[in-house]
């Protein structure tokens, strides 16, 4: 543990420095509403990993597998995430991770998932990980806690070597990246710091992460009063805050575009006669100065499900409901640069809650075709049959959303447009 009086006065101001930066991954990410949508799509995948190691049906190489599809779902949580996947990836040479060629490993992979999936206690859940780190598996070592962070975030922090050089600087600590015995070390003294600024920081630990991701890769300095010495590697950083800089332009330019399909979508929706709702975390945002939230009905009908199915149905990018009923006529996901994988699940999810066979729309760029077509040929989705799966192009929508709110009659008018998946 650490005296956290050592850090009282400083700490504090430079978590405000963390928030207030505008290009943070603070506010980039984790102050953003649409990162919780990926939860509940991740613990689905997670079930997948599970289910198909049970059965024997895995394979014998990360690439093509359900847990590619997780990793790749998880790395693309902005760039705090980025290389999740890679501590996953098959390395035949140097027989690593050993969860693949291993039936034993795998099997006690798998089962190591489903005991943290299924349980809630923090006292349970560290035995789970002591289980894991005890049998030593070759090359799986605390990167796994990037998956442990979306089934249990208050529990979990994630992991990688960013976050783990900000620790050692802020806490003046030496741990190493790919130990166990350090990864859990890492999580007391991040646990002990939490508590302790809870009013600045969140439950959930990714707030804090982040924090030490920032300072990990130099964005963040910390103040004079701390007398920490940074050793400055003046080019380093400069070459990551050009990057920071211009990935935050292009994400800009990635949210309007998906702002403004959702947009169109809504304006179609309602000329065609139905009702529309946004994703709720959208309606605060604008295209064209005008909130997204006046092109929704205010209100998300009443359905007769549970409350964990309507909260993922509310963060659904776009949804058409027949004027004046609960009906669900058409489900649409935007997905202009995040997961696939995950927009598909999360539709594949809703169809299956509702115990009917649902017209689904994955809506995206047409550069991305070949990447949906992959996707849904996964055997993750082999049962895609429980719901009619679409795709639809950024470019033919804003094309011709003016003549099919002119012409259209209904959700029809969208066939000559839609492509099928299959």
């Amino acid at each position: 543990m650490i005296d956290l009086n050592s850090i009282d006065g400083w700490f504090t101001q430079i978590i405000e420095l963390y928030k207030k930066d505008p290009n943070s991954v603070y506010n980039t990410w984790f102050a953003k509403d649409s990162r919780l949508k990926y939860f509940r799509s991740i613990r689905k995948g997670i079930t997948k990993v599970i289910d198909e190691i049970e059965k024997g049906s895995f394979g014998n190489d990360f690439k093509g597998s359900s847990l590619e599809s997780v990793l790749q779902s998880i790395s693309e949580q902005k760039e705090v995430f980025q290389g999740a996947s890679h501590a996953f990836i098959w390395k035949p040479k140097l027989r690593i991770p050993d969860i693949y060629e291993n039936e034993e490993n795998k099997r006690a992979f798998g089962a190591f998932l489903e005991a943290c999936l299924q349980g809630q206690s923090e006292t349970s859940l560290l035995k789970e990980v002591d289980k894991l780190a005890n049998r030593k598996i070759k090359g799986l070592g605390p990167a796994v806690a990037n998956i442990l962070y979306f089934l249990h975030p208050t529990i979990f922090p994630p992991f990688n070597t960013a976050m783990v050089e900000g620790f050692n600087l802020l806490f003046q600590q030496k741990i190493k990246l790919g130990s166990w015995e350090s990864y859990l070390f890492m999580r007391e003294i991040i646990n002990q710091v939490n508590k302790a600024y809870i009013r600045e920081l969140s439950k959930d630990l990714g707030m804090v992460t982040g924090l030490l991701f920032e300072v990990g890769t130099g964005e963040i300095q910390p103040p004079l009063s701390s007398g920490i010495v940074v050793k400055m590697d003046e080019e380093k950083i400069r070459k990551y805050l050009d990057k920071r800089s211009s990935s935050t332009s292009m994400m800009n330019k990635e949210e309007n575009a998906h702002q403004e399909q959702q947009y169109l979508l809504a304006k179609l929706g309602w000329a065609l006669g139905y009702d529309v709702w946004i994703a709720v975390n959208d309606h605060g945002k604008e295209y064209g100065r005008e909130k997204l939230g006046r092109q929704s009905l205010k209100v998300f009908p009443a359905l007769p499900y549970p409350q964990e199915v309507v909260d993922t149905a509310k963060l659904i990018d776009v949804i058409w409901f027949k004027k004046n009923t609960n009906d669900i006529e058409a489900v649409f996901e935007v997905e202009n640069t995040t997961s696939i994988y995950s927009g598909i699940l999360r539709m594949y999810d809703l169809s299956l809650s509702l115990g009917r066979k649902q017209v689904c729309y994955l809506v995206a760029p047409k550069n991305r075709e070949k990447e949906i077509l992959a996707q849904v040929r996964r055997p993750s989705f082999h049962d895609l049959a429980d719901m009619e799966l679409r795709y639809l192009f950024f470019e033919e929508i804003c094309d011709h959303c003016e003549a099919m709110c002119k012409f259209g009659n209904d959700k029809g008018v969208l066939d000559k447009l839609a492509k099928d998946c299959c």
